[in-house]
């Protein structure tokens, strides 16, 4: 905003990346997610195991793997439970804190995550990493950790 209140507009460059930006993650996240539907999941819950996996004993607490996941506790909650029912997470009660809940990776989860990530990673590589220059890929990776660490902030 200016001193006065008005809006600072975007210039037709800014208006420009950022048009792009919208557009190709748009379709970077629908084409991810629907590599993904062919294995019965989508990309948060692909986001999910993968957390999992690489969590120590294949768990986290819920309230743990929601900030990991960037998801409200409702909406993990909603997708934990979607997920047991198809048997890839467990739910487990902490030892240690009765009030606390585990989601924990389990064997059917881990063995679709051993076959979706080769397709997976080979869309992101495609689609993603050789579709940008080294040069803009390190750009885009200094960009998104400023956005990140000022929205993290405020």
């Amino acid at each position: 905003m200016t001193d006065d209140g008005n809006p600072v507009w975007l210039t037709e460059e800014q208006q420009r990346v950022w048009r792009a930006y919208l557009l190709g993650s748009a379709r970077l996240s629908e084409l991810l997610d629907a590599g993904l539907r062919r294995y019965g999941i989508d990309l948060a819950e692909y986001e999910i195991l993968v957390v999992l996996s690489e969590s120590e004993g294949h768990r986290l607490r819920m309230s743990e793997l929601a900030r990991a996941v960037h998801q409200s506790r409702s909406r993990l909650t909603h997708t934990i439970t979607r997920m047991a029912r198809s048997g890839l997470v467990r739910r487990a009660t902490c030892p240690t804190d009765r009030r606390g809940v585990w989601a924990e990776l389990s064997d059917q989860g881990r063995a679709l995550l051993r076959d979706a990530a080769p397709d997976h990673v080979r869309a992101v590589r495609e689609n993603f990493v050789e579709a940008v220059c080294p040069e803009d890929y390190t750009a885009v990776g200094r960009a998104f950790a400023s956005v990140a660490d000022t929205i993290g902030a405020s």
